[in-house]
Protein backbone atom coordinates (compact mmCIF):
# COMPACT_ATOMS: atom_id res chain seq x y z
CA UNK A 1 0.00 0.00 0.00
CA UNK A 2 1.46 3.46 -0.98
CA UNK A 3 -0.02 6.70 1.20
CA UNK A 4 0.22 10.63 1.45
CA UNK A 5 0.93 11.57 5.07
CA UNK A 6 -0.43 15.25 5.27
CA UNK A 7 0.67 16.69 8.53
CA UNK A 8 -0.93 19.44 10.39
CA UNK A 9 1.20 21.80 12.11
CA UNK A 10 4.60 20.45 12.12
CA UNK A 11 6.43 23.39 11.83
CA UNK A 12 4.28 25.44 13.95
CA UNK A 13 4.94 27.34 17.38
CA UNK A 14 8.60 27.97 17.06
CA UNK A 15 9.10 24.16 16.15
CA UNK A 16 11.31 23.33 12.90
CA UNK A 17 11.52 20.19 11.23
CA UNK A 18 13.64 19.08 8.44
CA UNK A 19 12.22 16.66 6.04
CA UNK A 20 15.09 14.56 6.12
CA UNK A 21 15.02 13.95 9.88
CA UNK A 22 10.78 13.89 9.78
CA UNK A 23 11.93 10.89 6.45
CA UNK A 24 13.35 9.27 8.70
CA UNK A 25 11.21 9.02 11.60
CA UNK A 26 9.04 7.38 9.35
CA UNK A 27 11.90 5.06 8.48
CA UNK A 28 12.25 4.41 12.11
CA UNK A 29 8.06 3.24 11.96
CA UNK A 30 9.40 0.29 9.29
CA UNK A 31 7.54 2.59 6.57
CA UNK A 32 9.23 2.15 3.48
CA UNK A 33 10.35 4.10 0.45
CA UNK A 34 9.85 7.61 2.65
CA UNK A 35 10.15 10.81 0.43
CA UNK A 36 8.41 14.37 1.15
CA UNK A 37 7.28 16.43 -0.92
CA UNK A 38 7.43 20.37 -0.87
CA UNK A 39 9.24 21.25 2.74
CA UNK A 40 5.51 21.55 4.73
CA UNK A 41 4.97 18.37 5.83
CA UNK A 42 4.16 15.86 2.98
CA UNK A 43 5.07 12.74 3.36
CA UNK A 44 4.98 9.67 1.29
CA UNK A 45 5.49 5.88 2.03
CA UNK A 46 5.12 2.37 1.65
CA UNK A 47 3.47 -0.19 3.79
CA UNK A 48 2.30 -3.62 4.21
CA UNK A 49 -0.82 -2.35 6.49
CA UNK A 50 -4.10 -1.44 4.60
CA UNK A 51 -5.81 -0.02 7.87
CA UNK A 52 -5.02 4.03 7.33
CA UNK A 53 -6.68 4.48 10.68
CA UNK A 54 -4.23 2.76 12.30
CA UNK A 55 -1.57 4.02 10.30
CA UNK A 56 -2.32 7.32 11.15
CA UNK A 57 -2.60 6.63 15.04
CA UNK A 58 0.69 5.25 14.83
CA UNK A 59 2.35 8.15 13.42
CA UNK A 60 0.71 10.89 15.54
CA UNK A 61 2.13 8.52 18.24
CA UNK A 62 5.51 7.97 17.05
CA UNK A 63 5.43 11.88 15.95
CA UNK A 64 4.40 13.02 19.73
CA UNK A 65 7.23 10.87 20.94
CA UNK A 66 10.01 11.89 18.63
CA UNK A 67 9.10 15.20 18.60
CA UNK A 68 7.11 15.94 21.75
CA UNK A 69 4.39 18.42 20.57
CA UNK A 70 0.98 16.28 18.42
CA UNK A 71 1.23 16.43 15.13
CA UNK A 72 -2.03 15.41 13.41
CA UNK A 73 -1.77 13.00 10.17
CA UNK A 74 -4.07 12.60 7.26
CA UNK A 75 -3.51 9.47 4.97
CA UNK A 76 -4.59 9.40 1.46
CA UNK A 77 -3.95 6.53 -0.74
CA UNK A 78 -3.18 7.03 -4.28
CA UNK A 79 -6.67 6.53 -6.07
CA UNK A 80 -8.10 9.16 -3.19
CA UNK A 81 -5.59 12.10 -4.24
CA UNK A 82 -6.07 11.02 -8.02
CA UNK A 83 -9.63 11.82 -7.55
CA UNK A 84 -9.24 15.00 -5.53
CA UNK A 85 -6.67 16.31 -8.05
CA UNK A 86 -9.40 15.78 -10.92
CA UNK A 87 -12.16 17.07 -9.35
CA UNK A 88 -13.47 20.80 -9.93
CA UNK A 89 -16.50 21.58 -7.79
CA UNK A 90 -16.71 24.82 -9.01
CA UNK A 91 -16.67 24.30 -12.59
CA UNK A 92 -20.96 23.75 -13.44
CA UNK A 93 -21.85 26.69 -11.49
CA UNK A 94 -18.45 29.34 -11.26
CA UNK A 95 -15.24 28.35 -12.73
CA UNK A 96 -12.31 29.10 -11.10
CA UNK A 97 -10.25 32.07 -12.87
CA UNK A 98 -6.79 33.09 -12.66
CA UNK A 99 -5.84 35.16 -9.23
CA UNK A 100 -8.11 32.46 -7.36
CA UNK A 101 -7.15 30.16 -4.77
CA UNK A 102 -8.26 26.91 -4.15
CA UNK A 103 -7.74 25.13 -1.31
CA UNK A 104 -8.30 21.16 -0.21
CA UNK A 105 -9.44 20.76 3.46
CA UNK A 106 -8.59 17.60 4.51
CA UNK A 107 -10.53 15.68 7.36
CA UNK A 108 -10.48 12.13 9.19
CA UNK A 109 -14.64 10.94 8.40
CA UNK A 110 -17.18 12.17 6.06
CA UNK A 111 -18.55 15.37 6.19
CA UNK A 112 -21.77 15.01 7.76
CA UNK A 113 -25.23 16.94 6.34
CA UNK A 114 -25.07 18.90 9.07
CA UNK A 115 -21.91 20.01 8.83
CA UNK A 116 -22.08 20.46 5.37
CA UNK A 117 -24.99 23.12 5.65
CA UNK A 118 -22.85 24.69 8.66
CA UNK A 119 -19.71 25.21 6.13
CA UNK A 120 -21.62 26.00 3.12
CA UNK A 121 -23.34 28.86 5.56
CA UNK A 122 -19.60 30.63 5.59
CA UNK A 123 -20.03 31.36 1.94
CA UNK A 124 -19.44 35.55 0.98
CA UNK A 125 -18.52 37.27 -2.02
CA UNK A 126 -14.94 35.70 -1.68
CA UNK A 127 -15.22 32.90 -0.03
CA UNK A 128 -16.82 29.42 -1.49
CA UNK A 129 -16.92 25.90 -0.34
CA UNK A 130 -17.75 22.71 -1.72
CA UNK A 131 -17.44 19.22 0.30
CA UNK A 132 -17.13 16.04 -1.50
CA UNK A 133 -16.58 13.01 0.57
CA UNK A 134 -14.46 13.98 3.69
CA UNK A 135 -12.45 16.69 2.06
CA UNK A 136 -13.45 20.57 1.55
CA UNK A 137 -12.86 22.49 -1.46
CA UNK A 138 -12.35 26.02 -0.17
CA UNK A 139 -12.00 28.76 -3.47
CA UNK A 140 -11.25 32.54 -2.43
CA UNK A 141 -11.29 35.08 -5.34
CA UNK A 142 -7.99 36.41 -4.46
CA UNK A 143 -5.21 35.79 -1.98
CA UNK A 144 -6.42 33.46 0.96
CA UNK A 145 -4.69 35.83 3.24
CA UNK A 146 -7.48 38.35 2.38
CA UNK A 147 -10.26 36.36 3.52
CA UNK A 148 -12.89 37.42 6.26
CA UNK A 149 -13.25 33.68 7.60
CA UNK A 150 -11.65 33.18 10.96
CA UNK A 151 -10.89 30.03 12.93
CA UNK A 152 -13.66 31.03 15.63
CA UNK A 153 -15.99 30.96 12.36
CA UNK A 154 -14.29 27.72 11.03
CA UNK A 155 -14.76 26.28 15.02
CA UNK A 156 -18.56 27.24 15.17
CA UNK A 157 -19.06 25.34 11.74
CA UNK A 158 -16.76 23.02 11.92
CA UNK A 159 -14.68 21.93 14.88
CA UNK A 160 -12.74 18.82 13.81
CA UNK A 161 -8.96 18.72 13.16
CA UNK A 162 -7.99 19.02 9.16
CA UNK A 163 -5.05 20.49 7.51
CA UNK A 164 -5.08 22.22 4.26
CA UNK A 165 -3.22 21.79 0.69
CA UNK A 166 -3.57 23.89 -1.98
CA UNK A 167 -4.85 22.34 -4.86
CA UNK A 168 -1.92 22.64 -6.80
CA UNK A 169 0.04 21.03 -4.11
CA UNK A 170 -2.70 18.05 -4.16
CA UNK A 171 -1.91 17.33 -7.86
CA UNK A 172 1.46 17.13 -7.37
CA UNK A 173 1.04 14.99 -4.25
CA UNK A 174 -1.00 12.52 -6.53
CA UNK A 175 1.39 12.61 -9.25
CA UNK A 176 4.61 11.96 -6.96
CA UNK A 177 2.59 8.85 -5.60
CA UNK A 178 1.65 7.30 -8.44
CA UNK A 179 4.77 7.51 -9.56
Amino acid sequence: MRYAALLRAINVGGHTVKMKELCAMFEAMKLSNVRSVIASGNVLFETRSPDAAALETRIETALRKALGYDVESFLRTPEELDALAAHDPFAATDPVLDGHRVHVLFTRLTVTAAERKQILSLATDYDDFAVYGREIYWRTRGNSSNSTITPAMWRRAFDRPMTARNVTTVRKLAEKLRA
